[in-house]
């Protein structure tokens, strides 16, 4: 597999779940779901929860308490992974990312309250 290093002549072996294609032209959107559990019993605790739920909603729509639908290219994950892991303690809080790809209409079902919206779609105010 390749990520996107830089321009397409840069190209590198990358262990991501990213393929670099440089002859792509349209930027491919990846559903993420981000998962995230902070350990909360100290001030400290409470402090990063707030930060990574702040980071996460600037990527993504939250779903459930700390899980987020996030829809974003191989570049844009890279830089928020990198954001979220600076931000937790990895001795004691821990992150999850899902890469479901980018045909995952039929991968995600929905039972129950809070319905969520397809951020893909042209939202009407």
């Amino acid at each position: 597999m390749f990520c996107r290093s830089g321009p397409a002549s840069e190209c590198r072996p990358c262990p991501g779940p990213f393929l670099c294609l440089p002859f792509l032209k349209e930027v491919l959107l990846l559903l993420v779901l981000i998962t995230y559990d902070v350990n909360t019993q100290t001030a400290a605790g409470r402090s990063r929860l707030r930060k990574v739920a702040k980071q996460c909603v600037n990527y993504g729509q939250r779903v459930q308490n700390s899980v987020f639908e996030c829809n974003m290219d191989a570049a844009k994950c890279r830089q928020v992974k990198a954001i979220l892991e600076d931000l937790i303690d990895k001795e004691s809080d821990s992150l999850r990312f899902y890469y479901l790809g980018d045909n995952y209409k039929n991968k995600v079902e929905h039972i129950g309250a809070k319905p969520g919206f397809d951020v893909t779609e042209t939202l009407i105010f």
